[in-house]
C-alpha cells in the first residue's frame, strides 16, 4: 500500500555505485496496483523506496554503516544533523574521516557519528557515490568540489518523518534470510550488485555468479508462493539464461557519466518480473 500524499521531499540522501533512479521511469510502468507491503532485499540509496513511498516495507541491506544510517535518520536524526556540521570539506580532514574503518577508530564512534561519517564522505567525495573495496572500506578519493550540501536539513528531516510515520523496518542480512517471512500480497523489487558486462570487470561487491544463480531460486521461490517480483539488471546473456522462464524487458538507458565521450551513449539494461 502506498501514501495518500507523497512527499516530494521525502528523497535520497546519498548517491549509491548502483542505483535505480536512471530506471524509475520504466520501473514505474510495472509497479504492481495493490501490494500489502513493499519488500526490497538490497537496499542502496533506496531510490525506489522513496519514489513509491510504501507505508509498510521491509529493508534490507548486508552493508551494516548503511542499515546504521537509515536507522539513525529514522531515529536520531536531530543528533545526525548536528553532527554532520561540525565536518568540513578539506582534503587532510576527509583522508582522516575516511581512514577510520582501516585503524579501527570507527569501532569507537557512536551511532550518529557513523552516519554522520558516511554521509560526509559521500558528500565531499569523487563523483558522490558511496563506494567500498573489497575489505569493505570507503576507498573513493576526495571530490575538491566547492561547496558541497554536507547538511540537507529538508531532505533528513522529510525522510525521518516518512519512516516514521509508517510501518518501516530495517534488516542486516543476507538476501535470503530478508525474505523468510514474507506473506502473500507483498511486492518485492530486486537490485542486486549487476551481472559484469565486459570481460575485464568482476563480480561487484563479492556477489558471485553462484549468488546469481541463488537468487534466481529465491525467484523460483517467491513465484511458487504467487508473490510479485519485479528485478533489474544487465542486458547480459547469463542473466537472459537464467531467466529465460520469466518476462524480461530490455531497457536502454543513456549513460553520460564517462570522461570519454566515445564510451557515452545508450546501454542495455533489463527489468525481469513473473507477472503481466
Amino acid at each position: 500500500m502506498l501514501t495518500n500524499n507523497r512527499n516530494k521531499y521525502v528523497s535520497p540522501f546519498i548517491k549509491w555505485a548502483k542505483d535505480e533512479k536512471h530506471l524509475l521511469n520504466e520501473i514505474e510502468k510495472y509497479i504492481p496496483g495493490k501490494f500489502t507491503s513493499y519488500r526490497e532485499p538490497f537496499l542502496g540509496g533506496g531510490a525506489l523506496l522513496f519514489h513509491i513511498q510504501p507505508q509498510n516495507a521491509v529493508l534490507n541491506a548486508v552493508n551494516n554503516e548503511l542499515v546504521n544510517l537509515y536507522t539513525v535518520i529514522r531515529d536520531k536524526v536531530e543528533l545526525l544533523i548536528d553532527d554532520l556540521k561540525k565536518h568540513v570539506n578539506e582534503k587532510e580532514y576527509f583522508y582522516n574521516i575516511r581512514s577510520f574503518d582501516r585503524n579501527g577508530k570507527i569501532d569507537e564512534l557512536s551511532d550518529v557519528e557513523r552516519a554522520s561519517r558516511i554521509i560526509y564522505l559521500n558528500k565531499t567525495c569523487f563523483n558522490g557515490f558511496f563506494k567500498t573495496n573489497e575489505c569493505g572500506q570507503f576507498d573513493a578519493p576526495f571530490g575538491s568540489y566547492k561547496n558541497p550540501k554536507i547538511v540537507n536539513k529538508i531532505i533528513l528531516r522529510s525522510v525521518s518523518e516518512y519512516f516514521n510515520k509508517n510501518n518501516i523496518t530495517f534488516t542486516n542480512t543476507s538476501f535470503e534470510d530478508a525474505l523468510h517471512d514474507i506473506e502473500k500480497g507483498a511486492f518485492v523489487y530486486l537490485a542486486p550488485p549487476y551481472v559484469p558486462v565486459s570481460d575485464n570487470s568482476k563480480f561487484a561487491n563479492g556477489f558471485t555468479r553462484e549468488d546469481h544463480m541463488k537468487l534466481r531460486e529465491l525467484c523460483d521461490y517467491l513465484t511458487s508462493r504467487e508473490i510479485n517480483f519485479l528485478l533489474s539488471n544487465s542486458s547480459d546473456s547469463f542473466v537472459h539464461d537464467l531467466y529465460r522462464d520469466y518476462n524480461i524487458e530490455i531497457i536502454e538507458i543513456g549513460r553520460n557519466i564517462n570522461s570519454i565521450s566515445s564510451k557515452r551513449g545508450q546501454i542495455e539494461e533489463v527489468l525481469i518480473r513473473n507477472y503481466k
